[in-house]
């Protein structure tokens, strides 16, 4: 199946007299005929859902259907894209070592792994991908056990080069991590550019009506785990009578160790109507993202000629640095999340934020309607004047996340908050 069908079909195929809506398996727990059938499942010995803050059924098939749409071994939902992102590198990484992550990243992640996650003992140090290898190879030592990134950045909007970074990753043994929330797997799919594991916020596009918060893990299958740098998947398991990852589950070896290691200790896992919200979403990605992204043209057009207007970062636009990558990694769009400056700064920002009537103000993004919001002073208020610099966001930037409505209703309303200006 190609991708708009995969959106439908994968992860639950009814079969004769069935629901044709997936299910919603609203329970904590599951009935088994024996005391060894149990034990079984604990040992992993057998496949089978022991506890909901593990695995629920309803859950599994949104993460089969999203292995299936990003072409990966397995999936694991999260309670939230923060979370993806932070069991995606606990996974490999643990006190003493540290992860190269991109400086443009979304600021609430920046914030875990630079703050949180350096008080357990991963550092992590801030690179911009888009500097030469050899300026990126400085920062990468013995300990170093990931890079990651976004494929859009979030605002900053910087494409990633995928497939050099992960050339790069793996000529130092380590995976690339590539979040790709913006780009979808409708616009990209990271693991055919050599990525390795790849995270999502399933809030955002995946979801797409801002109805629930939730993240997902998936594994390509394809990193080579026996390098000798990750003994967490090739030594025993203690907690699990002495699995070993790699030789019990091969190449589904990096994601059954989140799920069954760190999910089970942490609990971050969603509820089965939360999956079934999800999904509904996914269903019509395929049909949103192709509005999103020819409308998301025509407003950076649009705000590219317009005088009042000081500049434009969107990279389909011709004269954008990253035009070029986003042509090959994006060839059918990059997404509805433009960010432009208005002459004038912060002050006449907000004066044309406040005097929009179809966009809304919210904290999100990436959802049906048209939303906007002034980074700075939101997403990352928790940043310094170097690091909202380093992420690519000055005091008078806009975020403007381009909805489905009608294109000429999103350009009217952006026309007559630009005259209050």
């Amino acid at each position: 199946m190609r991708t708009e069908t995969k959106c439908l079909h994968s992860g639950y195929q009814p079969k004769n007299g069935e629901p044709l809506a997936m299910p919603i398996y609203q329970s904590t727990t599951y009935t088994y005929d024996s005391t060894d059938d149990i034990g079984k499942l604990f040992d992993l010995a057998a496949d089978g859902h022991m506890y909901s803050r593990i695995s629920n059924p309803s859950v599994a098939m949104v993460e089969e259907k999203l292995a299936d749409l990003e072409g990966g071994v397995g999936a694991l939902c999260t309670s939230s894209g923060q979370m993806a992102n932070l069991i995606a590198v606990m996974n490999i990484a643990s006190g003493g070592d540290n992860v190269i992550v991109d400086s443009t990243i979304y600021g609430g992640t920046i914030n875990l792994f630079g703050v949180t996650l350096e008080r357990y003992g991963v550092h992590t140090t801030f690179v911009d991908l888009s500097l030469p290898d050899e300026e990126i190879q400085k920062h990468i030592d013995d300990r170093t056990k990931a890079i990651l990134g976004e494929t859009i950045a979030n605002p900053a909007l910087d494409v990633m080069d995928i497939e050099r970074i992960a050339n790069l990753a793996h000529r130092n043994g380590i995976p690339l991590i590539v979040d790709n929330t913006f780009a979808t797997p409708f616009l990209c799919r990271p693991f055919e550019f050599g990525a390795d594991i790849i995270t999502h916020s399933t809030t955002k596009y995946l979801d797409g009506h801002a109805i629930q918060v939730g993240g997902v893990i998936i594994d390509s299958g394809n990193f080579d785990w026996t390098n000798g740098k990750f003994p967490g998947l090739v030594e025993p398991d203690a907690s699990y009578h002495g699995v070993a990852y790699v030789r019990d589950f091969g190449k589904a070896a990096y994601i059954t160790k989140a799920r069954v290691q760190l999910m089970r200790d942490l609990g971050a896992y969603p509820q089965a109507m939360t999956a079934f919200l999800l999904n509904l979403g996914i269903e019509s990605l395929h049909v949103r993202m192709e509005r999103h992204c020819r409308n998301a043209e025509r407003v950076a057009e649009y705000l590219a000629a317009h005088e009042k207007v000081e500049s434009v970062n969107y990279p389909y636009l011709k004269d954008n640095r990253f035009y070029p990558l986003a042509q090959k990694y994006l060839p059918n769009g990059c997404s509805g999340v433009i960010s432009f400056c208005i002459k004038g700064g912060k002050e006449n920002a907000v004066r044309f934020m406040d005097s929009l009537k179809l966009a809304v103000n919210v904290v999100h993004v990436a959802a049906a309607r048209t939303m906007v919001l002034h980074p700075a002073s939101a997403t990352h208020r928790q940043l310094t004047d170097e690091q909202l610099v380093a992420a690519g966001i000055s005091p008078g930037m806009i975020r403007f996340s381009v909805g489905i409505e009608n294109i000429d209703d999103i350009l009217e309303d952006i026309e007559q908050a630009l005259a209050s200006v």
